[in-house]
């Protein structure tokens, strides 16, 4: 390979790595708005804000219901995408008479993708199915590499390399489990008390392998670290159009 294509391979390697890595950063944000039940909160998913255009002189609800206009949203107004629900988008914008936050109906605006909808609901599941993994200290492939050490913490050992076919690291993890260790005793009055302290005992290891940021395989190196249900599948990383 001469030294112009591996330069360009790299830097699509580095743009998807960046998309990655930026939807990683959802498992920090959370949105500033109340999210109404049945409705998605967008704005802590997405890796940048979307920008949606409205298409023409249009009310702006409360709710997502549309049944409480705020005010007036002029042609051309450009707002910010805040949340989903199967007819509208949330959004924040300046409508007629001030800033304001509230719901539009889809048909009002323009997106700059249109697999817009499809995308955000994959992505909430997605990252519905991540939180609960990562609550119970599971991995899993599909996840990214930001996502793993948010379940599992700091590898014990890190290795990567990088060449035309792109990113490859392995984490590689010892797992422990805490075994309880009781001891009877007396108290000041001679009745006996029993107490309990944990050790950590390890009980097996294992590598995780990503490529381009994303979880392609998992090793049990000893033991078994995954449990009984084996490996668990997660989809990808969502890449959106814009």
């Amino acid at each position: 390979m001469n030294k112009t294509l591996f330069f360009l391979v790299v830097i699509g390697v580095a743009a998807i790595t960046t998309e990655v890595s930026a939807q990683q950063s959802s498992l920090r944000k959370k949105s500033t708005l109340a999210v109404e039940p049945g409705t998605i909160d967008v704005e802590y998913l997405l890796p940048k804000a979307v920008t949606l255009k409205v298409l023409q002189e249009s009310p702006i609800y409360t709710r997502s219901t549309m049944d409480t206009a705020l005010g007036s949203m002029a042609p051309g107004t450009l707002v910010k995408l805040a949340g989903l629900s199967d007819t509208g988008y949330r959004v924040r914008g300046r409508a007629r008479h001030g800033d304001v936050s509230g719901w539009m109906r889809m048909s009002d605006l323009l997106s700059p993708d249109p697999n817009l909808v499809a995308n955000l609901k994959k992505l909430h599941q997605r990252q519905t199915e991540v939180e609960a993994l990562i609550a119970n200290k599971q991995i899993a492939l599909g996840m990214t590499t930001e996502e793993v050490q948010a379940s599992l913490g700091k590898p014990n050992r890190k290795s990567s390399k990088l060449s035309a076919a792109g990113k490859e690291e392995k984490l590689e993890y010892v797992v422990y489990d805490r075994i309880p260790q009781y001891n009877t005793g007396f108290d000041g009055l001679g009745r006996p008390v029993q107490t309990v302290v944990y050790i950590k005992v390890e009980t097996g290891s294992m590598s995780v392998n990503l490529k381009n940021s994303v979880v392609e395989s998992i090793e049990e190196t000893k033991g078994n670290p995954l449990g009984s249900g084996g490996v668990k599948i997660v989809p990808g990383p969502i890449i959106f159009g814009f």
